[in-house]
């Protein structure tokens, strides 16, 4: 079976990232790729995005952010629910502090049959070729590479 993998950069921008997962099960979807095309996320902390004055470090804002998500759901279910559309209490609901800002990864695996590598080409050259792919620094890395170990590795010991 003849693999590659694309990584793609998209830095801090997380709905480009979105974006692009949506288009790739979208392809996956209209064209029956099934396991041929899978696709992981990689997010790193950037490191001097940390504590700012008057904010909790990372531990305590781990603890406490599961308590206040769960009312903010509660609260806003039961909004729904009566059927009140009041968006400054909506807005008040959701947590002031958002999660400090993470480089996003990409990781796309395309795993082609052997008989199958003009079909893999076309991917290969489609996927970056395509606007959420296009402001994201790609790379690919085929199965004949000295850096696919490491690149499948790595995509293996995601979720």
């Amino acid at each position: 079976m003849s693999e590659s993998i694309m990584i793609f950069d998209f830095g801090t921008n997380e709905e480009a990232a979105q974006q692009a997962r949506h288009k790739l099960d979208t392809w996956k979807q209209a064209f029956r790729l099934g396991n041929k095309i899978s696709l992981k996320f990689e997010r790193e902390e950037l490191e001097g995005a940390g504590a700012a004055p008057g904010t909790t470090s990372t531990e305590e804002a781990e603890e406490k952010a599961p308590a206040k998500s769960a009312k903010g759901k509660s609260k806003a279910a039961r909004k729904k629910k009566s059927g009140a559309k009041s968006h400054g209490a909506e807005e008040s609901a959701e947590p002031i502090d958002s999660a400090p800002p993470a480089r996003t990864h990409l990781l796309v695996k395309l795993a082609f049959s052997d008989h199958e590598k003009l079909t893999q080409q076309r991917w290969l050259d489609r996927i970056p070729s395509e606007e959420p792919f296009k402001s994201a620094k790609p790379e690919v890395v085929r199965h004949s590479d000295a850096a696919f170990a490491e690149a499948s590795g790595r995509f293996d010991s995601l979720d």
